[in-house]
């Protein structure tokens, strides 16, 4: 009973911990994205908050708490209300079945597993999840009153639930050479080096674009871009309800640089594990190495996650936002077709693999030699359309 209530308080520790890290790197995720704005078109950033502007989240902070709370007379005051509380509530649940990393032995034979739930289905939890978060958008939308929000909406849940199908589809191959849809189970499988983004480069980059998409980030910002809609989904909220809506976006992109860290880099694996592990034990005895390992592979997995984030802001600032027609047509017409191209191609790679279930680097070299074919053939398509579109032209 004692171990039991040991291991619950330990849990809730951890679990507590998570949560502050990530409400903390969404926080801070508006300042540095506001650092890399300014670095990449020359100009100066936040720098009135603190030393170096390091106080400017906190500065937004009371802002938000400060401004008039402004409820719309037409608007249904409870799911006005409920919008922006589900969209934060679904983006901190994703977390839950995320490893942050192995296990720490507590001693008296309290092991510790660094992950919230450990399910069989991870990968359809996250995918759930995924999926209410469209409805916290929709309601807010619907429940404002207001036509452009209305618009906002719809054009975010179309886009969700479009990009999903192809998320969906391109982790199909990664479901394939794990054999598991339990997040643990694909991250042991990649122990050791074996990333699965040697194996998956193809379902790599789809599962990207289409994070960029769900968490409506630059090139795919349109339910809320305001040179179209003035604001969007949100465009009646105010106070703190429009900062969780921004809030949940930042812990969204953070989220989604865990789940591409665990699927396609290893999660918490790292180069020199098996090092940092033997050193330690050295130094300070078995149990406290493989701690210390453990707790850098932690580290590695949030270092991935924020790498992540940073190509998110990266993103931003480099690539013009589609139009509406070509962002449905990229997720239609481009993303799900490869994505099934992509699970033809691993099925075949492990086909013709003799062991180890297709993890070996035969089927590496089957998948980009796949990759390399698809590009020539999409190149020479295009070429010519082309050629045939300017004969037509002529």
């Amino acid at each position: 009973m004692e171990i039991t209530s040991t291991l619950f308080t330990a849990k809730a520790i951890y679990v507590g911990i998570i949560f502050a890290i990530t409400l903390g790197v969404a926080a801070y995720s508006t300042y540095f994205e506001r650092i890399i704005a300014a670095f990449m078109q020359d100009r100066v950033g936040p720098d009135r908050a603190g030393p170096f502007g390091i106080l400017q989240p906190l500065a937004d902070a009371v802002k938000m708490f400060m401004k008039e709370d402004f409820i719309p007379a037409h608007s249904n005051k409870w799911l006005f209300i409920a919008g922006p509380c589900l969209s934060m509530l679904t983006a901190l649940m994703t977390s839950a079945v995320v490893p942050f990393g192995d296990q720490l032995d507590l001693g008296g034979g309290i092991i510790l597993d660094l992950q919230g739930i450990d399910v069989n289905i991870g990968i359809l939890w996250v995918f759930g999840i995924v999926s209410l978060g469209v409805y916290g958008v929709l309601i807010g939308g619907w429940a404002s009153n207001n036509k452009y929000s209305l618009i906002g909406a719809i054009r975010a849940a179309s886009q969700n639930i479009s990009y999903e199908l192809a998320m969906g589809l391109s982790i199909i191959a990664i479901l394939m050479l794990s054999g598991s849809l339990s997040t643990k189970s694909i991250v042991e499988t990649q122990q050791n080096g074996h990333w699965n983004i040697f194996y998956q480069p193809l379902g790599f980059v789809i599962f990207i674009v289409c994070a960029f998409a769900e968490c409506n980030r630059t090139p795919f910002d349109l339910p809320e871009c305001e040179t179209e809609l003035i604001g969007g989904y949100h465009t009646e909220y105010s106070s703190m309800k429009l900062g969780f809506y921004l809030f949940a976006e930042y812990i969204n992109m953070f989220i989604s640089g865990a789940v591409m860290a665990t699927l396609y880099f290893g999660g918490y694996d790292y180069p020199g594990h098996d090092f940092v592990a033997s050193f330690a034990s050295e130094k300070f005895g078995v149990t406290v190495g493989s701690n210390i390992a453990t707790l850098v592979g932690v580290g590695a997995l949030i270092g991935k996650a924020l790498f992540f984030v940073f190509v998110f802001m990266w993103v931003r600032w480099t690539l013009p936002r589609f139009r509406y027609d070509q962002l449905m047509g990229l997720g239609w017409t481009g993303l799900i077709p490869l994505a099934m191209f992509n699970v033809v191609l691993t099925g075949a790679s492990m086909l013709f693999t003799v062991n180890d279930g297709g993890s070996n680097w035969l089927t590496v070299g089957a998948s980009w030699a796949g990759v390399i074919i698809m590009l020539v053939v999409t190149f020479a398509y295009s070429e010519m359309k082309y050629k045939k579109k300017k004969l037509a032209t002529a």
